[in-house]
């Protein structure tokens, strides 16, 4: 049972600029549609966990819907999910070990968390196991980071490194295990 993080961010840190775009994220030319290592990754988890912010992104975008996993929204605010995404997510709520808690004795149990405030939270609890981050050569100057402030430090093992497309760098790194080393 592991939390993952497969994400994109720019060489600054950010995940969105200012505004929320994502645009960015495209800026390197892949006239071959190469997917980059996330069809591999998919194949791996059983289903994702995201924040609203991250889910409305995701039903803003002009395309098919891009998950075949089951996609659990984590939300405290949100009173349902749109009609039209109501057989493609489920909102959950409660606490963080609550939530992976119950996907796990539903089956999910590794699990893609997404989103900013999400992995953000995620971390602070000590709850994600690996990371793999994709970062694109762009300075935003600003915008949503990947990263917020933590309880202590966090030891994560570098696991390989490749380049993508000869421009972005993508590093996987796993929690080290504090107490065997």
């Amino acid at each position: 049972m592991s939390n993952f993080v497969y994400i994109g961010t720019s060489l600054d840190g950010y995940i969105a600029d200012s505004n929320g775009g994502l645009d960015w994220l495209q800026m390197v030319p892949n006239p071959h549609n190469e997917d980059l290592g996330m069809d591999e990754f998919m194949a791996g988890i059983d289903a994702l966990v995201m924040g609203r912010n991250t889910f409305e992104a995701v039903c803003g975008f002009d395309v098919d819907w891009p998950y075949s996993k089951p996609v659990f929204v984590l939300s405290s605010t949100l009173k349902g999910i749109p009609v039209e995404y109501q057989d493609k997510a489920e909102l959950v709520s409660g606490s963080l070990e609550e939530v992976v808690e119950t996907l796990h004795r539903k089956g999910f149990n590794n699990l893609y968390i997404d989103g900013g405030k999400t992995v953000q939270s995620f971390l602070q609890a000590d709850m994600i196991d690996e990371m793999i981050i994709t970062r694109v050569p762009i300075l935003l100057g600003d915008g949503i980071p990947l990263f917020g402030s933590l309880p202590e430090h966090m030891t994560f093992e570098h696991v390989s490194t490749k380049v993508l497309l000869d421009a972005m760098v993508q590093s996987h790194y796993q929690r080290k295990n504090l107490t065997t080393g």
